[in-house]
């Protein structure tokens, strides 16, 4: 093909913007399978031998039927859960959204706090947080009520999210000088939750605070305001230099502001079994933090990299992909392993 043969605009594969889409338009998420076309599927699969095509459907298969019959229990109290990690790119927002989702499809009641200023949490969640609306920088610098920013999300019924707006960057200057400057995150939320209780609305049984890459002000009142850190790590060696520094601020923050805080997870992401390095970090990890690891592992996913620019999580994007299938398994294990013990 000479180039003037070719059609004007080249189609990368990117999907459409979110803010200027249509909202006629769809993702194309590829072809459905009936649950009879599963059926044979599967059988096709298992009869196909040894290839690996085979062996992975088989897989999904068989994981998907074991989470059809787990129904997860609501824990005895507010379970608070800091996503945080302080290097970009290893997945927090990922998680904190879909684990957020897939604990709400369980019929548990779910709130995520923003507390990104790239509020991307906020767009993937579906909620609206240009400059004009209310959101967490109004809860921390001009002490609004969390009720009154908070939005519930098209995900799910269950789920409300208080959202980011880009003023929140101005907020790590805006709290130095301000009294209590570490604690009003956990003011709000309890507030908040004494709120719903004065209601007679059903109490949150989780609580996702995603958080910026960084360790500021706006991490530290994360830290305060929870009694759990979930720590996604990417499969790649340089997620591995920034851990030590970052267990490290979380035990300053153990010592002289939250003595309750406690790393109760580890998530290990983008996982990519066809090379030995992801293997590797993978297995150095549960080498150090046997009881904290996850058993499962988020995969390296184009579906979850193309969910947020339809404002959508992985599991309503596109529910049958390795993607959703993953996170939902990832939420059934922490809301199975429960609240752990500080030791």
């Amino acid at each position: 093909m000479t180039q003037n043969d070719r059609p004007h605009g080249y189609d990368f594969g990117l999907p459409p913007d979110p803010v200027s889409q249509d909202s006629a338009v769809q993702p194309d998420r590829g072809s459905r399978l009936t649950a009879g076309q599963d059926a044979d599927a599967t059988a096709a699969a298992q009869g196909a031998g040894d290839t690996p095509l085979g062996r992975k459907l088989v897989e999904e298969n068989q994981r998907r039927r074991r989470l059809e019959h787990v129904q997860l229990q609501r824990p005895e109290r507010t379970r608070v859960i800091t996503v945080s990690n302080q290097k970009g790119g290893v997945g927090k927002t990922s998680t904190a959204v879909n684990l957020a989702v897939g604990l709400a499809k369980q019929g548990l009641n779910v709130l995520v706090v923003d507390n990104d200023p790239q509020g991307n949490a906020s767009t993937a969640l579906g909620v609206p947080h240009s400059s004009e609306v209310d959101g967490v920088y109004d809860v921390l610098v001009d002490e609004m009520e969390l009720a009154q920013v908070v939005a519930p999300s098209p995900e799910s019924d269950r789920i409300v999210v208080a959202p980011a707006t880009i003023d929140l960057a101005g907020a790590e200057i805006e709290l130095v000088s301000m009294v209590a400057r570490e604690q009003r995150l956990s003011r709000a939320l309890d507030q908040y939750a004494k709120g719903r209780e004065e209601q007679g609305l059903e109490r949150l049984d989780y609580v996702f605070i995603d958080c910026p890459p960084s360790l500021g002000l706006l991490t530290i009142n994360a830290f305060v305001a929870a009694s759990e850190v979930l720590i996604p790590i990417q499969c790649e060696y340089y997620a591995l230099e920034g851990l030590s520094q970052l267990l490290r601020n979380i035990e300053m923050i153990q010592k002289h502001l939250n003595p309750d805080l406690v790393v109760s997870t580890i998530l290990m992401t983008m996982y990519d079994g066809r090379t030995n390095l992801s293997s590797q970090v993978a297995d150095e990890v549960r080498a150090h933090f046997p009881e904290q690891v996850l058993e499962t592992m988020i995969p390296r996913s184009v579906r979850i990299s193309e969910a947020p620019s339809y404002q959508q999580s992985v599991l309503n994007y596109d529910p049958q992909s390795t993607g959703a299938l993953s996170y939902l398994e990832a939420a059934a294990e922490i809301a199975a392993r429960g609240v752990p013990k500080r030791k």
